[in-house]
């Protein structure tokens, strides 16, 4: 994998059937903020992007018309797929497997997890929710209840369909069977695709004032003939936290370990001063998931850890706070050493053979986050 090319987040989507997860699906697709998106799916025909209604064989792939791509797979070739859509000629941002009638989605989480591919990082798991038909699904699928304790993002649909008290009563389900995990509400899928894509960074791109594309025309004549999707049902808090003081790896191990409810993705950079002074980490977290990537400090670039914290209902100054409580406070017993970085290069993702070679019964290698 080329040093200068971030690994591609594979974001799983689930939910029983009705829940509404293709319509989000579709939506995310329409606005993907310049992402080429990677689907994996096993039913072509729930697609409908630009108009498209496709009819597609196990194993095939075809264009979405956006500079996204669709395959159509079985479980067992979901590894498969993952090497095609990670390939650099495909330039995909990110990846998003819909769970339905592939596998369980812990089996799903599993293989990406495992996988050996040195191109993907796990996006997370978002279980989609029927707010009107919550018990009636949990009744005839008391599996919901293993799917939410999994997930990493409940969204909460079809609240516009359903009494308030209604509503605050399934929220009120969900905290008890996944506590801590962001729960968003939304009619129609409409998400804010930021809170599961980031913004896409290439050349193209780049430029303050563009043309619109197809895209942008396509996504406005979609909502303007669909008037009840004219405006986003579900937005997310995004903070950022600035030290120019280097962390204590300790202290910043501390803090993600005991995450607050509502924080969802963690994303940017992180300096740890003379306990490294060669390289800032790189650091990617989602959910329970925690990865750590070192790479050298740019010629001239100030050092400093800049982190981007997204989730839905959290206090942002809170969380400016206790990033801050993890800068070092310039006493004389306050010095990281090597040893202090050893938290950190748990979550320090290595190739297979290194992994083989050195990892210890039940290290988490990337794959937890603390020891929940």
């Amino acid at each position: 994998m080329s040093a200068s090319r971030s690994p591609i987040p594979v974001v799983v989507l689930t939910g029983f059937l009705g829940s509404g997860k293709t319509t989000l699906l579709n939506h995310l697709l329409r606005r993907n903020g310049g992402n080429r998106i990677g689907v994996v799916v096993n039913d072509f025909g729930a697609i409908e992007i630009d108009a498209m209604t496709v009819a597609g064989q196990v194993g095939s792939t075809i264009s979405l018309g956006n500079g996204c791509l669709c395959c159509a797979v079985d479980a067992s070739e979901l590894d498969a797929y993952l090497e095609k859509l990670t390939s650099p000629a495909a330039r995909i941002d990110v990846i998003v497997v819909e769970a339905s009638g592939l596998a369980e989605p812990e089996e799903l989480v599993r293989m990406v997890l495992a996988s050996e591919n040195p191109r993907i990082v796990y996006g997370g798991l978002a279980e989609v929710v029927d707010a009107v038909e919550f018990d009636a699904t949990r009744s005839r699928h008391p599996g919901i209840d293993r799917h939410l304790a999994l997930a990493d993002l409940v969204v909460l649909n079809k609240t516009d369909r359903a009494p308030a008290a209604d509503v605050a009563r399934v929220r009120e389900a969900i905290a008890g069977i996944a506590p801590g995990t962001p729960v968003v509400e939304t009619a129609y899928g409409r998400i804010d695709p930021g809170l599961l894509l980031d913004p896409a960074v290439r050349p193209e791109r780049e430029e303050k004032i563009r043309q619109l594309s197809f895209e942008d025309l396509h996504a406005d004549a979609y909502d303007a003939e669909h008037g009840h999707e004219a405006h986003l049902h579900a937005a997310y808090d995004s903070v950022s936290a600035v030290s120019r003081t280097p962390l204590h790896p300790r202290r910043l191990m501390a803090f993600l370990d005991t995450r607050p409810a509502g924080l969802y993705r963690i994303k940017g950079w992180t300096d740890f001063g003379a306990a490294d002074p060669h390289h800032r980490y790189a650091v990617h977290a989602v959910g329970r998931f925690l990865r750590f990537h070192p790479e050298p400090w740019p010629p001239g670039e100030e050092r400093l850890t800049q982190l981007v914290l997204i989730g839905s209902g959290v206090d942002a100054d809170a969380l400016r706070e206790e990033v801050a409580a993890c800068a070092l406070s310039g006493l004389p017993g306050d010095v990281p050493d090597e040893r202090s970085m050893w938290g950190v290069l748990r979550y320090v993702h290595r190739d297979a053979d290194e992994r083989e070679e050195t990892a210890e019964p039940g290290e988490p290698d990337g794959h937890g986050l603390g020891d929940d």
